[in-house]
């Protein structure tokens, strides 16, 4: 009798490999990463410091200048996930005592006002409802009232709401201020416009598992050449190692051979540059306007359910959608009965919006006409 190829041994162990359950990804995040990405991360692993794999850096950056539409030199994925490329934006350009205007509109516009705080930063907070958009003026408010500040920072894509705030505008008081802008656009990048250049971003951070439909745990960023002078003036030690950007260029960047910082995630960027090819393959103009289509798609089938979005038409995110949860629907049961009865999963509400809304994604893979029709029809039997 053979053994089983698959079996551990060991007493108290697990005895089989884990095999996932089939799952319709439509919540905040990760969504479904296609089979090509897959396939990519099966791929024979070499050494980070390996001529071939340093070639595909190259190429890893080249792909993101793309997807965020910028020329900037310092543009790379940080080896962890989108929390991580806040961090990282966060410590190389806040130092103890600088004050930073942070707009919290949600969950994650919260987190950045910790981060800058944690930095030693002093954080000079505008606060929008959650599922609104940053109020412009009350930025503008903000930095006059608070001339020499360091920089401002904010969320693009919030989210735990679902709200797209004017990055664009926000941008464009930071540099009339002459202030840093530091953007969260953990789920905007690949999934509506973004642009870098043309908008003046001087730091910006995004995931790998959003609309680039890449598995989690890698986080690309982007630098303007006016944030690289800020890292090099600094006059304090940047407080995290891992992340230090005067050590993590040298990795990232350079003709010929790179300074050892760390291993890579070698498989990972394996992933993340065919989830890349296939972003510059599609289009990011078409890629933009498939999760607009397949947004609408959606708003069209709850509203003929009689359900609500949170946020206002001209905020929404196609790629992230708050609808209310409708008068006496249990929201943890409709939840688990999408999972484990339609294998689909949806979000719950973070935060002030925890048990008033349900966010469904529609994100990279996800956006699909078929992944709309088979949620709304989950929907539909569930309630």
């Amino acid at each position: 009798m053979s053994a089983d190829p698959l079996a551990i041994p060991g007493p108290g162990l697990p005895s089989q490999s884990f095999q996932p359950p089939p799952r319709l990804l439509l919540g905040p995040g990760p969504s479904n990463v296609h089979p090509r990405v897959l396939a990519a991360l099966a791929r024979p692993t070499i050494g980070h410091l390996d001529p071939a794999f340093v070639g595909l850096m190259d190429e890893i950056k080249s792909l993101l200048r793309y997807a965020f539409r910028t020329t900037n030199a310092l543009t790379f994925p940080v080896s962890a996930p989108g929390s991580a490329g806040m961090e990282t934006c966060v410590v190389n350009l806040v130092e103890p005592g600088d004050r930073v205007v942070v707009c919290v509109n949600g969950v994650f516009g919260g987190r950045m006002r910790e981060n800058v705080a944690r930095a030693g930063g002093v954080p000079i907070v505008v606060e929008s409802d959650f599922g609104q958009p940053v109020s412009v003026d009350r930025v503008e408010a903000a930095l006059r009232a608070n001339p020499g500040v360091k920089a401002l920072g904010f969320v693009h894509a919030e989210t735990s709401t679902g709200a797209r705030s004017d990055a664009q505008a926000l941008c464009a008081l930071a540099r009339e201020h002459g202030a840093l802008s530091i953007v969260d656009a953990v789920t905007s990048l690949g999934g509506i416009a973004l642009e870098v250049d043309a908008w003046g971003i001087d730091a910006i951070y995004s995931g790998s598992q959003k609309c680039l439909s890449c598995p989690p745990g890698l986080s690309p960023v982007s630098f303007s050449p006016r944030a690289v002078e800020a890292v090099r003036a600094r006059k304090s030690p940047v407080q995290s190692w891992f992340l230090d950007l005067s050590l993590v260029m040298n990795y990232w960047q350079g003709e010929g051979a790179r300074s050892y910082h760390h291993t890579a995630p070698i498989n990972m960027l394996y992933a993340l540059h065919e989830s890349l090819l296939m972003l510059a393959a599609e289009g990011l103009e078409q890629a933009w306007a498939r999760h607009a289509q397949n947004h609408q798609r959606l708003r069209v089938g709850l509203e003929a359910m009689g359900l609500e979005l949170l946020v206002p038409e001209a905020a929404r995110l196609p790629q992230l959608n708050t609808v209310k949860i409708p008068p006496g629907a249990d929201d943890l049961a409709v939840r688990r009965a999408l999972l484990h009865e339609h294998g689909i999963e949806v979000g719950a509400g973070l935060g002030a919006l925890a048990g008033k809304v349900w966010r469904i994604g529609l994100m990279g893979e996800g956006s699909r006409p078929e992944s709309v029709d088979r949620v709304l029809q989950a929907l539909r039997s569930v309630l």
